[in-house]
């Protein structure tokens, strides 16, 4: 009889997309982006940081002060970070499993690249004008969005088998 407690498709792609995030240098906010086939098969991850050659020690962290002193003009999002990741591979009729529900920049993005279904844990800033922005034209390019409610409240890696 074969095992009944895996994980399902939703929450390994999701569970990528969080593991991604772990690799984020953003001491506030940690976001993953995984980028799916119609097969199953992984075409891309990407986390919030720095454009590569951008040191994570030369530019700031901070949230709030005057624009050019926070991180807000220099962080690309891990949903544009997967986008450009894929390396020229079609993301036409894919999805993109994230944690935080994209911004109006990453769904100009996602809508761009041929993506057709947003999956996402939180939408913690829903009523931000470029959240609402974001819902706006998702919905206008006929992307399916969806909120995971997954069955298991975590996963938990192990680097050794017991």
């Amino acid at each position: 009889m074969k095992r009944q407690d895996y994980i399902s498709w939703d929450e390994y792609f999701m569970g990528v997309a969080l593991l991604a995030a772990m690799r984020s240098k953003d001491p506030h906010t940690q976001v993953g982006a995984c980028i799916v086939n119609r097969q199953h098969i992984i075409l891309s991850t990407g986390y919030n940081g720095f454009p590569v050659g951008c040191s994570d020690d030369e530019y700031p962290w901070e949230r709030e002060g005057e624009p050019a002193g926070t991180k807000y003009p220099f962080v690309v999002h891990a949903e544009l970070n997967a986008i450009l990741n894929s390396g020229g591979k079609s993301l036409t009729g894919a999805s993109i499993y994230v944690d935080l529900f994209p911004c109006n920049e990453c769904a100009k993005a996602i809508i761009q690249s041929g993506i057709k279904e947003v999956v996402y844990l939180s939408d913690k800033y829903a009523d931000a004008p470029s959240t609402q922005a974001s819902k706006r034209m998702l919905r206008s390019a006929g992307i399916a969005v969806r909120q995971l409610k997954p069955e298991k409240k975590e996963i938990t890696l192990h680097y050794k088998h017991e």
